[in-house]
């Protein structure tokens, strides 16, 4: 097992990857399998190799084929060039077990740090995500929300537990004009 960048080339084992992610894994993403099949080639390639370099995505590979992923989307905006998202975090059924998991957050988190500016990465996880919110929680991401009926999934309505981490030890935590409230999240996979 070996954990790689992604380029414009892996496009198609990465886009076959993420639709089995959708299809397997319906809970956990927020889009289905039929939006994302209907997605053009650029889409996927656009993911992976971001010519303007909002993003970063990797791959881990067994031998040659790819049984996992994890991306980073950056900010664009002048107010929010600070932070960035981790999504699309999956890793094959016949792959969990193996560390492949770890490797990819892992790889995710070298990357954010070496970003000049960078300070958080936020993510959001599907409550009763138990393996994937320990994953989180071991890496370091903290609980700030809990948004209520995030996603309709063939269970039903689900909520997304949102998750930060600073990525440099002096990092802010609050707002410099001392305002703003903390928010506390709630559920069966937050710790209270």
């Amino acid at each position: 097992m070996h954990v790689a960048r992604l380029q414009a080339s892996d496009a198609g084992p990465y886009r076959k990857l993420m639709l089995q992610a959708y299809e397997l894994a319906a809970d956990a993403f927020t889009s289905t399998v039929a939006e994302r099949a209907a997605e053009p080639d650029s889409f996927w390639v656009r993911r992976l190799a971001d010519p303007t370099g909002l993003s970063a995505a990797f791959g881990a590979f067994d031998g040659q084929k790819l049984v996992g992923t994890v991306a980073l989307e950056f900010s664009a905006k002048p107010k929010t060039r600070h932070k960035a998202s981790v999504i699309g975090m999956y890793v094959s059924p016949e792959a969990r077990g193996s560390g492949a998991g770890r490797a990819l957050l892992d790889a995710a988190l070298e990357h954010a740090r070496q970003r000049e500016g960078l300070l958080q990465l936020t993510l959001t996880v599907t409550e009763g995500n138990t393996p994937a919110t320990r994953l989180y929680i071991s890496a370091g991401f903290q609980f700030f929300g809990r948004e209520p009926m995030a996603v309709l999934t063939p269970a039903g309505y689900q909520a997304k537990l949102h998750m930060w981490l600073a990525l440099q030890r002096d990092a802010p935590s609050r707002s410099s004009s001392g305002g703003g409230s903390a928010v506390q999240a709630s559920g069966p996979d937050v710790p209270g």
